[in-house]
């Protein structure tokens, strides 16, 4: 017979889909798409950077940078060390916030990135050089650091807390559609380009200097989905499942799950904590702190451990390659030519901005809402299969057929064909990233570990997948304009060693959440239970 924790939880499980659960979504997806942009959107404002701050010696009018002509080597990787700032921040931040909400709660740390974020926000759009010491990148490095332990922090705690207040038939669903909105983030970082270059249109192209206000348009408007989320994330109550598993507090989760109930039936929050938890607040003391096997006796049994390295390494992989190429789609669309070449400096960054949004439609954002429609259907698992076979294939094709694929034309400019078919490829690379390991990889660590160690597992998974980052970004990706075929064909051999690594996860479809960790039965917890008075 399964412990009278279990019984609390199912009704948890069972809930019918409405606007709890639907808030949450919006709450967390609103910080995942802040996330996104705030990632992104420096690929395209960095080479902005370059040219207000190092502008050509002579013709003040003259596209370029003086910053990448003196010493081009250096040059990409200080430029891969600036787009990689945000993912060592991120490896720091997923590492630390993962701990804390499994040692604190999820309730206690929900709101605590969005704030650093936002201070973040702040720096990095003023960030300029100081009269003595350091200039503006180094400025700008240090903001987007400290910016990325605030993205870091939401990784596992919005997927903790989305996946903890499913239902098992939407989980999967409601967890991709939080992640789904880093696509969304993304188009509108090229949007927000757009916009901001169409208002100084006339002024750069008579002072390229006017790009100064651009860029930092960019960088500030991703403080708005923070300001926007900020109070209902720090009000977000507590989960059931970790006052049940970690604080023993069963009254108390039932509590909450009839005020989940309430809310869900129409009933506002603030109405459903006055009837139902309030009146019982100090009714029941919480339970001692839950006692169980420490993380390293947990996963150091292979069944369990298993799970973590397969989460882990499929991240990383995945990451490797995602990264590598998302953050220097702006190089990759120099590289083909897709840069506005004969124009002027505004014609430069408007065509990238353009292109930007063309690989967002055509592959990014469907990629995401693919996932978020059939995963329930297909399971994690296969989605995951799939994305990773088809990006190592489309990679194998651009490594080995690169020069047929790029063209050049009588003018000495590779063709338009040429230019469509590589935007094509690329673009469903990009919709199988997305379509496949990049929303997985997120969705299945949140499933997958008992409940007082998800948080801490989630953020490893996560933390493996920077590392990955940050070797796709300054390890491989600097090499990209001097040597494609072999980056391309690089990051094909990593694809494939992730597909191979997903064999170690399991499948969370149609499964509770204790059903996945084998703790629904646990005799501990049914000796804690009954041993209650």
């Amino acid at each position: 017979m399964a412990p009278p924790r279990a019984n609390h939880l199912a009704s948890l499980d069972e809930a019918s889909l409405g606007w709890f659960h639907l808030r949450t979504i919006l709450v967390a997806g609103a910080g995942f798409f802040g996330d996104a942009y705030d990632i992104f959107v420096i690929g395209m404002a960095l080479p902005m950077v370059y040219r207000v701050w190092y502008p050509p010696a002579t013709d003040p009018l003259k596209n370029g940078t003086t910053f990448n002509s003196k010493n081009y080597s250096n040059f990409i990787h200080i430029d891969a060390l600036l787009k990689a700032s945000t993912n060592w921040g991120n490896l720091i931040g997923q590492l630390g916030f993962g701990y804390l909400g499994d040692k604190l709660g999820r309730k206690k740390m929900y709101g605590v990135e969005i704030i650093i974020m936002m201070v973040a926000i702040l720096g990095s759009t003023l960030a300029c050089s100081t009269a003595r010491g350091m200039g503006v990148l180094t400025m700008l490095g240090l903001w987007r650091f400290v910016l990325g332990i605030g993205i870091g922090g939401d990784y596992p705690m919005s997927a903790t807390i989305t996946s903890e207040f499913a239902q098992v038939r939407y989980r999967g669903m409601m967890i991709a559609a939080v992640f789904a909105m880093q696509g969304i983030g993304i188009l509108v970082g090229g949007l927000v380009t757009l916009i901001a270059l169409a208002c100084f249109k006339d002024l750069i192209r008579e002072d390229p200097l006017y790009l100064d206000y651009v860029w930092r348009i960019m960088l500030g408007f991703g403080i708005i989905p923070c300001v926007a989320t900020v109070y209902f994330r720090l009000t977000m109550p507590e989960t059931p499942r970790f006052q049940v598993d970690v604080q023993d507090d069963v009254e108390a989760a039932k509590r909450d799950i009839e005020m989940i109930t309430a809310v869900n039936s129409g009933m506002r929050q603030e109405d459903a904590i006055e009837q139902i938890i309030e009146p019982h607040q100090y009714d029941h003391p919480p339970h001692k702190h839950r006692v169980g096997s420490s993380f390293g006796q947990y996963f150091g049994q292979w069944k369990n451990g298993r799970v973590l390295f397969g989460t882990a390494y499929t991240w990383f992989a995945l990451d490797i390659a995602w990264y590598g190429l998302s953050l220097n789609t702006p190089r990759v669309l120099s590289i083909i030519q897709y840069d506005g070449h004969g124009g002027d400096q505004f014609d430069a960054f408007w065509a990238k901005a353009v292109g930007n949004i063309i690989i967002a439609c055509m592959g990014t954002v469907p990629g995401y809402w693919i996932t978020v429609a059939t995963i329930e259907k297909f399971g994690r698992k296969p989605i995951q299969y799939c994305g990773f076979g088809v990006i190592t294939v489309i990679l194998v094709i651009l490594a080995a057929a690169w020069n047929k694929i790029l063209v050049l034309g009588d003018d000495g400019f590779y063709t338009s064909a040429s230019k469509a078919i590589f935007l094509t490829l690329y673009s469903v690379a990009q919709l199988f990233f997305n379509f496949g390991p990049n929303s997985t990889t997120f969705v299945i660590p949140a499933e997958v570990f008992p409940t007082r160690f998800r948080s801490t597992a989630h953020g490893i998974s996560a933390a493996c997948g920077k590392v990955g980052a940050i070797l796709g970004i300054q390890a491989v990706g600097p090499y990209f304009e001097e040597s494609p075929r072999a980056v391309l064909a690089v990051f094909a051999v990593v694809m494939a060693s992730g597909g191979a690594a997903t064999w170690f996860v399991p499948e969370p479809k149609g499964k509770s959440l204790e059903e996945l960790t084998y703790e629904e039965h646990d005799e501990h917890d049914v000796d804690q239970e009954t041993s209650k008075p």
